[in-house]
């Protein structure tokens, strides 16, 4: 369930979507705030206006009337005063008239700017605490003042109310961003690990499998018709090379082994007559390592194009690695190297055992072939956390590290390896059946010497195991 959660939060849609809704909450935020700040805004304009109103008709009042009439105008204004408030006080801030009961403790006498203040007010009874904002008016001729303040208090509710529902906002926006992320992943996961399983059994050689079409015919459907369109062409390409090379390979092997023949058959006669025959001897290895050369061609074809598959058992790695080791004992011992093995039984893998064998034949002939008299190559098969390692390791030169990318190409010998037999295509070969088998073929420093290795998938125990001497 974490991989999956993972593999989603992982995801281009995912990320695409929790982005637009990361940009979607900036811009409701900026949209709410600039809103709230422009409504506190007017709402302050249209207070400070009344505010002004009334010092100005207060102040018309007393300019006209005297001290007498400010008192009855504030009087009368306070008693049908609405949100409207006054506080008519003397020098020392005591109340004298008006709907406010004392001096707020906030508002210094000298204020000459717009203030706001909290006051204390009875609604139903029950004193209730608001918020007022207002100005202070120093009356002429006299140690009086005058405040005269509008009830802001549904300002600030909705200041309030803003605060309150701008971050339930933006947390439900980022949900529902996040709970439709999650929905479009998973759909385009389930659509990319069609493809990815599809094009995965095509790698593996299956190239009769096509990427599926439904029925909603959006942009991956285009793209899986192309991919099948594409698919199509290669399979047809891939069908007639490999037409071309087993006709190639066939009619070019047929004449190179009744050529041999006819070599065997002069050199027989030649012996008989007792003539040398060496030029002949030459002329038959060559024809052998002519016929080598198109085996090996056609083994490294029909393994990438996954011929053989239908081959695939459950083997015992140790067996494959014992016949080898016996086969090539004899070749070691002419040569004065040792050649060890370290197995045990009960590596399973799950592979081709002629394919199997013919790498690891390759890799031990690579092995005694460059390794000096006196020397060692050892086959180690041993189980790890990861599967089945098959490691062939010698005491020989090795393969400079810049060297070894290309080893494994087709046809390419080193110039230090010049001079020995072969055809360039043994390392080819083992890479190829690593591939079949899908593992790499990893090739590292032996200090002194080269170590080729193979890692297999482990097999189940409980499925039949193939014998190792068993025919193909």
């Amino acid at each position: 369930m974490k991989s999956a959660g993972l593999r989603l939060v992982r995801t281009q849609a995912f990320r695409i979507v929790l982005l637009y809704a990361l940009l979607f909450a900036l811009s409701v935020t900026a949209l709410l705030g600039f809103t709230y700040w422009n409504t506190r805004r007017t709402l302050d304009a249209q207070a400070d206006q009344i505010i002004q109103a009334e010092i100005t008709g207060l102040n018309e009042q007393y300019q006209r009337l005297g001290w007498q009439g400010l008192y009855e105008s504030v009087v009368n204004r306070s008693t049908n005063a609405g949100q409207a408030l006054y506080l008519l006080a003397d020098g020392s801030h005591r109340r004298i008239a008006g709907n406010l009961d004392v001096w707020p403790s906030s508002v210094a006498a000298d204020s000459g700017n717009y203030i706001e203040f909290d006051y204390e007010r009875r609604v139903n009874n029950l004193p209730e605490t608001r918020r007022a904002r207002g100005e202070v008016f120093r009356l002429e001729g006299g140690g009086f003042f005058l405040l005269v303040a509008e009830d802001v208090h549904d300002r600030d509710l909705t200041q309030h109310m803003f605060t309150t529902t701008l971050p339930w906002t933006v947390g439900l926006i980022l949900l529902l961003g996040l709970a439709g992320g999650a929905l479009m992943s998973q759909n385009m996961l389930s659509r990319l690990d069609s493809i990815n399983r599809t094009t995965g059994e095509i790698i593996a050689g299956d190239l009769t499998r096509r990427v599926p079409v439904t029925q909603a015919r959006d942009e991956f459907d285009l793209l899986a018709e192309n991919l099948n369109r594409m698919l199509d062409r290669i399979e047809r390409l891939m069908k007639g090379l490999r037409e071309v090379t087993d006709s190639v390979a066939h009619d070019l092997r047929t004449p190179l082994n009744r050529l041999r023949q006819r070599l065997e058959q002069s050199q027989a006669r030649l012996l008989s007559s007792g003539q040398d025959a060496g030029e002949m001897d030459r002329a038959i290895a060559e024809t052998d390592r002519l016929i080598a050369t198109f085996n090996a061609l056609l083994l490294i074809a029909e393994t990438d194009a996954g011929t053989g598959r239908q081959a695939m058992t459950v083997l015992e790695l140790d067996g494959v690695a014992r016949d080898v080791a016996e086969l090539y004992e004899p070749l070691a011992d002419e040569k004065g190297i040792h050649l060890r093995l370290e197995s045990r039984p009960g590596a399973l893998i799950e592979g081709n055992r002629s394919l199997v064998a013919q790498a690891l034949a390759n890799l031990v002939d690579n092995a005694i072939k460059y390794t000096p008299t006196g020397g060692q190559a050892t086959i180690t098969v041993a189980q790890q956390n990861e599967g089945v390692e098959l490691v062939v390791a010698d005491t020989g030169p090795g393969i400079p590290a810049a060297d070894r990318p290309r080893v494994v190409e087709r046809f390419v010998r080193l110039e230090a390896s010049r001079s020995s037999p072969g055809t360039g295509l043994g390392l080819s070969l083992v890479a190829a059946v690593a591939h079949f088998h899908g593992t790499q073929l990893k090739l590292e420093d032996n200090r002194p010497g080269l170590k080729a290795a193979l890692t297999f998938s482990r097999a189940s125990k409980t499925a039949p195991i193939r014998s190792a001497m068993a025919a193909e």
